[in-house]
């Protein structure tokens, strides 16, 4: 038993070796990245709801017709 003791803690030890001891006068910033992510995916949807409500609102869908309608017209 011992043997399989060894073998299921080598994954724990290898992480242990490989993590950087932190300095400890400054605290971990765990998590860090995940929440910027959150912040960033949510300003993204926000934006993307925003832009969309401009882009199907009358006046715009009116502007980009007439653009599209003068493009057609114009002879090459």
């Amino acid at each position: 038993m011992r043997a399989l003791d060894t073998l299921r803690s080598l994954p724990v030890r290898a992480a242990v070796r490989l993590t950087p001891a932190g300095d400890p006068d400054r605290p971990s910033d765990a998590g860090m990245t995940t929440a910027e992510y959150a912040v960033g995916t949510v300003a993204a949807c926000g934006f993307s709801g925003l832009l969309y409500k401009v882009v199907t609102s009358p006046e715009v869908l009116g502007l980009l017709r007439d653009v599209i309608t003068k493009g057609f017209r114009l002879g090459f």
